[in-house]
Parts: structure tokens; C-alpha cells; sequence
């Protein structure tokens, strides 16, 4: 096979409180949806690795391992005001579960498996859907994070002697965790596209944010406001990502491909389909084939419509990678939608919502390509505002970083 898919059931270990949104039955559902289909027919999937302190100090800081290892282990109060405040322990986001280190660190093993496969030659692609924790900083929990497993196999590839990689976020969510780890690394290129930060936390992505010092231009951040659909989503994505990733020039890109930019997630308000969702992420593959000779990371991320949305993007995420496509109209086993009915009751009904029965929600991904500040009539369906919106949003991007890459932000052509 030209890709690894990494898993263990340990990644069900990663499980919060019962009423909070980030549920690990998203996981078990992608993986058996993904069986379901046969995608995974004569497909092996890979364990992580192991994780040791030293691994997660690349990114994080010894007195947080050393918190996150104590209060996890009942060593420590879980109700310590003093933990939350300089840990991010113990507080709504990130409230303290047993073994909580251990499970972490399977996570970060788990994307460092899909690098070294990567690195050794033995695939191009991999995927780690138990991955994509892009908030975790240095020395605290954010936003569902404990470790950063993306910024943590971002800097062993460099110490493996890579020196141009790409990282691709797409969650509605910054991926701000990742950006400060390479705010001045001008080896790694930080893409963005989120919901605006001025609408959703972290409150961070503005398009200011460009990179520091020799690094200026490496940070790239496209903020769209809340409700935008499949297809001014995809005119924003073409207009930005695609020059950035030919003018950087990677070696590998490194994708969070989070899906909570869907209409249905319970925690944002950017309005995307499964169809649009999947349409990005082939958009990601194909660039990576383009520039890097097929070298592609993809980790998973945000998604809390855990039993309706994610298993179906992520499924169609696994899929991309082994060329093995799902075209969106194809209908969902019975067997499957059974298992994700009785699903339900483990989930808080504030996150349970039925599963639906294709793979696709029959999305319009039929964008017209942004053609320049020309101030030209939106398509049918499209309101005026929304494309004026949206294409402030590309203008503003495009003018923050294309002159630092050489290139002109008013000519689409670049």
C-alpha cells in the first residue's frame, strides 16, 4: 500500500466527561465506517509508537508533563485552582480524567508513526485520525489539547533533516498551538483557514499574524465569517492555499483536517457539508502529490457531530489516502447505522444527533474561482454580502503575505 493508516483502541482512551463534546466514539465509528465500505480490505493498520518525556519535551515543558502526569495519576487534586490556572487542568475545557498523560502521549505516538512511515520511504501518506490536538502550548492544556501532536512530529521531521514543511489547518478552530511553536521558524510554513477569530476561540488567526523575523510570511491565516457555505469556503481555500503551498515549495505538507466547519457541528457556525469537507481535503492530497512527490500527514481534529458528521468526513479523509475515493452519493450499510444508533446513548444528547445515510449531504461544491477585486455579481445562491464578505476575507489574507513571497495580491493569476 502506498499509505499507513495508524490505530489503536487506546485512542478511546482519550475521553473526557461524559457532557463534554470531544467523544471518542467518533474515532470507533470512523474506523468501523471505514471497514464497513472495505476500505481497510487487506489494509494492516499501524500502532503508534511509544512516547516517552523526552519526545514530548521537543514542544512541551518538563513542569507540564510533570502536572498533566501527576493529575492524571491522582497524585494530584484535580480541583487545584492553582492547576488550572497555570496548567490548564481541571477546568471545563479540559477537565482532568484518569491516565490523561498516558493517553495524550498515545495520540502524539500516533502521528509519529505516520511521520517515520512517511520519512522511511516505505509510504507517502498517512493518516492518524486520533490526532490533530493543534491548541496544546508549550506549558498548558487548550482547548481539548493535552499534547501537540502535530507540532510534536513537525519538529522530529525537522530533526530528521527536512527543511520546507507545509502545515495545512483547516478545523473552524486557529490552529494557534501550532503557529506559536513556528512563529519564527521560517523551515515551516503555518496555513490557517478558520472560522473569523473575532466570532470563535481561540480569538487568534488574524491575518496580522504573519510570522516573525526571518520567518515574516510563514504564518498565513484566512479568518471567514460565520455561515459561510461549501462554496465560498472553497473560493476562499483556492484563492490563498494553493500559490502559498507553490510558492513554499514544501517537501511534505502536514494537514489538520478537523471538520467542525460543518452546518451541523454544535460548536461553530461555518456552514460546510461532508461533500465540501471532502472536496478540501482532495484539494490537500493533490497539492501534496504536486509539490512534494506525494509526501502527505493528515491527522484528524475537531468534530463534534461525533455520530453524524465525523465518522463519514474522516472516512472519506482514510479513503483519499489509499486512492480508494467514496463518492459522497454512496448509501451507508444498514449494519453500520445500526451500530451508530445504539452509539447514541453514549454520547451527551447535547452532541448525539442521528446518523445520516449516505455519505455525502448532497453539497454545491461548483465555486467560482475569486477572479481579483473586481467587485463582480455573485453567483445564484450566493448572496452579495456573502461573497463581499468573503472576499475581503481572500483580499486581506492575500495582501498580508503575497508580497513577502514575491507575489502580487490583486492579480489572481498568482
Amino acid at each position: 500500500m502506498n499509505a499507513a493508516i495508524i490505530w489503536s483502541d487506546h485512542f478511546l482512551d482519550y475521553k473526557w466527561a461524559y457532557t463534554h463534546p470531544m467523544s471518542p466514539i467518533r474515532l470507533a465509528l470512523t474506523m468501523s465506517l471505514s471497514r464497513s465500505l472495505g476500505l481497510l480490505d487487506d489494509v494492516e493498520p499501524a500502532e503508534p509508537l511509544p512516547v516517552d518525556d523526552t519526545i514530548l519535551s521537543t514542544v512541551h515543558t518538563r513542569s507540564y508533563i510533570d502536572a498533566v502526569r501527576a493529575v492524571g495519576s491522582g497524585a494530584t487534586a484535580s480541583n487545584n485552582a492553582l492547576l488550572q490556572r497555570l496548567f490548564g487542568l481541571g477546568n471545563d475545557d479540559n477537565p482532568v480524567f484518569e491516565s490523561m498523560h498516558e493517553a495524550g502521549s498515545m495520540l502524539v505516538g500516533g502521528t509519529l508513526a505516520a511521520a517515520q512511515a512517511i520519512t522511511s520511504g516505505a509510504v507517502t501518506r498517512a493518516v492518524n485520525i486520533g490526532g490533530g490536538m493543534h491548541h496544546a502550548m508549550p506549558g498548558h492544556a487548550a482547548g481539548f489539547c493535552i499534547y501537540n501532536d502535530c507540532s510534536i512530529a513537525i519538529e522530529w521531521l525537522l530533526a530528521q533533516g527536512y527543511d520546507r514543511i507545509a502545515y495545512v489547518d483547516i478545523d473552524a478552530h486557529h490552529g494557534d498551538g501550532v503557529q506559536h511553536q513556528f512563529y519564527s521558524d521560517p523551515r515551516v510554513m503555518t496555513i490557517s483557514v478558520h472560522q473569523h477569530p473575532a466570532t470563535l476561540w481561540p480569538g487568534t488567526g488574524w491575518t496580522t499574524e504573519i510570522g516573525d523575523g526571518h520567518a515574516e510570511g510563514a504564518s498565513v491565516n484566512l479568518g471567514l465569517m460565520p455561515g459561510v457555505t461549501d462554496r465560498l469556503w472553497l473560493r476562499a481555500f483556492h484563492a490563498v492555499v494553493p500559490s502559498m503551498i507553490a510558492s513554499f515549495k514544501p517537501q511534505i505538507i502536514v494537514t489538520q483536517a478537523g471538520v467542525d466547519s460543518h452546518v451541523a457541528d454544535p460548536l461553530t457556525d461555518l456552514a460546510l457539508t461532508v461533500d465540501g469537507q471532502a472536496s478540501a481535503m482532495r484539494a490537500l492530497r493533490d497539492l501534496a502529490d504536486t509539490y512534494c512527490d506525494g509526501r502527505w500527514l493528515a491527522v484528524g481534529g475537531g468534530g463534534y457531530g461525533v455520530i453524524n458528521v465525523v465518522p463519514r468526513a474522516w472516512t472519506h479523509l482514510i479513503g483519499m489516502a489509499l486512492d480508494r475515493d467514496v463518492d459522497p452519493a454512496t448509501p451507508i450499510g444498514a449494519d453500520w447505522l445500526a451500530e451508530a444508533a445504539a452509539a447514541e446513548h453514549a454520547v451527551h444528547p447535547d452532541y448525539s444527533r442521528p446518523p445520516e445515510s449516505t455519505m455525502g449531504d448532497g453539497g454545491d461544491l461548483a465555486y467560482v474561482p475569486w477572479d481579483g477585486d473586481a467587485g463582480a455579481p455573485p453567483p445564484d445562491g450566493i448572496s452579495e454580502n456573502a461573497q463581499r464578505q468573503t472576499d475581503k476575507a481572500i483580499l486581506a489574507t492575500r495582501r498580508a503575505v503575497f508580497p513577502l513571497h514575491g507575489l502580487d495580491p490583486e492579480d489572481p493569476r498568482d
